[in-house]
């Protein structure tokens, strides 16, 4: 029998995309007057009889499922034990629903997801509720073709699949994560596999953070990009690392005056690290809190080479652009410097605004690279950017994780298979384009 995800055409993908917000929303609404029933059926406001039948209504399958929602000790207890035991609410079927229509969609955009045998046993036993044979054809995936194609393949239904799987598995921590990505809002409680807070681990990455000037090797700066384009600060990025070190460049633009790009890399090789604020705990920090080890060690370098009211440019790479958005997003250093532009390579940025609404923020995604998916916002999701995004997608016949993800492959990308995204950055770079007057690096420590 052939699933319904393989039917889907072309021209269906708006109608999908609207069908899931619609049924987002549907799913909160449900939510909240299941919320509003439990409060009411457990409380004293109503007599018995009322009580007892919106007791029936919260506990049948036919009504709202076992929809117990609120905060009172019996309704977490009964809530708890409804997820414990597989008894889905309406609310969450509905959510669910319109996960499934945004992996419909994905599908069509990606053609690949369903050519490929393994990934089109996922997505069919998603499609059919069937968890146990989806995580057994996703440990298929894993074992035939390995971790990088893996991730890489189902890059672009990844977060959504994660979300199905928090919504109908018997895990009550990973609920509120589920949430999130199915009604469009950025992770910020949890994380979506086993429910860790992310608070939690966020409280773990608390350094001052620090910058040192690294002594100038002509060596060093002679090897740097000095086009002044995104493909050369991309490969500029590559050519720093991931060892903690920042790159600053003062580039006299074309009207004379002396704007300064920042240079931002992202996480480093060995993932956790006392000695740079690139590490893996840095990396989850940035995602859900603006002032980072990281951020606070760019903010000390900049005080040291960059005159306060200068324009800026923040280039970042994966973590690096997580970092330059919270710093557009911080207001006490918007007041110290002139933020005209973010560019994010790679970067899960999604959720995060601009103090300055002058400043413009470019989001750069291959399709198939998981990571800027992870605060919750795919790619090809059919929700919105806010206004001040321009976030331009692609792919390329890489489709290998962590290859499509790399700083290296990304300056590839943009100079050979997207020049257009290219073109349209590079115009919005113009006043930074220009000689390069200065170049200074710094080493960046987490305390």
């Amino acid at each position: 029998m052939t699933s319904p995800v393989t039917s889907v055409t072309e021209p269906d993908v708006a109608a999908l995309h609207h069908l899931c917000r619609e049924l987002a929303e549907a799913a909160e609404a449900v939510g909240r007057a299941a919320a509003h029933a439990s409060a009411l059926g457990l409380g004293s406001r109503l007599p018995g009889r009322a009580k007892r039948t919106l007791r029936r209504a919260l506990t049948d399958p036919a009504g709202l499922g076992w929809a117990w929602r609120g905060r009172g000790p019996f309704t977490r207890a009964a809530w708890c034990a409804g997820v414990l035991t597989s008894r889905e609410s309406l609310a969450v079927s509905l959510a669910v629903t319109g996960l499934k229509a945004r992996i419909r969609a994905a599908a069509v955009a990606h053609p690949e997801l369903l050519a490929d045998p393994d990934t089109a046993r996922v997505l069919r036993a998603v499609e059919e509720d069937r968890q146990g044979d989806a995580l057994r054809a996703f440990r298929s995936v894993l074992g035939s073709q390995g971790s990088e194609r893996a991730f890489a393949l189902l890059a672009p239904s990844f977060t959504d699949i994660l979300a199905w799987n928090a919504l109908t598995d018997e895990n009550p921590l990973n609920d509120a994560a589920g949430w999130d990505i199915a009604t469009g809002r950025t992770l910020t409680t949890s994380e979506p596999v086993m429910g860790v807070s992310i608070a939690v681990l966020s409280f773990l990455d608390r350094g001052p953070g620090r910058a040192v000037p690294v002594p100038p090797d002509p060596a060093d700066l002679e090897h740097l990009d000095t086009s002044g384009t995104i493909a050369g600060y991309v490969r500029n990025i590559d050519a720093i690392g991931t060892a903690g070190r920042l790159l600053v460049q003062r580039v006299t633009g074309p009207d004379g005056t002396a704007r300064y790009v920042v240079q931002l890399a992202g996480m480093a090789a060995d993932k956790v690290s006392h000695d740079t604020p690139q590490d893996l705990l840095g990396a989850i920090s940035a995602v859900v809190r603006p002032g980072t080890p990281y951020s606070r060690a760019v903010t000390r370098a900049l005080r040291m080479c960059v005159p306060s009211g200068a324009e800026v440019a923040l280039i970042g790479h994966s973590l690096g652009g997580i970092t330059a958005m919270n710093l557009a997003a911080d207001r006490d250093f918007c007041a110290l410097y002139r933020i005209c532009l973010v560019v994010a390579i790679g970067s899960p940025i999604d959720g995060k605004l601009p103090a300055d609404p002058t400043t413009r923020v470019f989001s750069l995604v291959n399709e198939h690279d998981v990571v800027p998916s992870l605060e919750g916002r795919s790619a090809v999701s059919p929700y919105a950017l806010p206004d001040a995004f321009t976030e331009f997608t692609w792919t390329d016949d890489t489709h290998a994780f962590p290859l499509c993800h790399a700083a290296e492959r990304y300056a590839h990308n943009l100079q050979f298979d997207v020049p257009e995204v290219s073109s349209h950055v590079d115009a919005e770079l113009a006043p930074f384009r220009g000689r390069v007057t200065a170049g200074r690096l710094f080493q960046l420590y987490d305390r």
